[in-house]
């Protein structure tokens, strides 16, 4: 059974330049094609692991059922293949192939670090 939401991870800069051009894009979608997403179990470990040198980030939550573009869960794609990440390749990731039109964003939720330097549940 597929989650009710999906989640995707950005800086506050980036959602700001989605909210004045009316739509969502990543760095991502060009270079591989599609917006990396994830459940919201995957969401702290993704944040962790990818995104450690950020102090503050912002998780879209996002209706699939409101989404234009087309989902697919797929393996995860990591950013440098040499690297080892703390993410099980077992696991399913939703892919979003396009933008993210932002009617489909349902929440806005400010991540921040605790006092010992790591992003927490939220």
């Amino acid at each position: 059974m597929k989650p009710t939401m999906i989640f995707h991870i950005t800086t506050p800069e980036t959602w700001e330049t989605a909210q004045l051009i009316n739509k969502y894009e990543s760095t991502s979608l060009e270079k591989e094609g599609f917006i990396h997403c994830s459940t919201k179990s995957q969401v702290i470990n993704i944040a962790n692991t990818f995104y450690s040198d950020y102090e503050q980030l912002i998780v879209l939550e996002i209706n699939p059922d409101k989404l234009l573009a087309e989902i697919k869960w797929e393996s995860p794609v990591h950013p440098n293949p040499d690297l080892e990440y703390n993410i099980n390749d077992t696991e399913k990731f939703p892919h979003v192939y396009g933008v993210i039109n932002l009617d489909a964003v349902e929440k806005i939720i400010y991540l921040c670090k605790d006092n010992q330097g790591l992003f927490k549940t939220f």
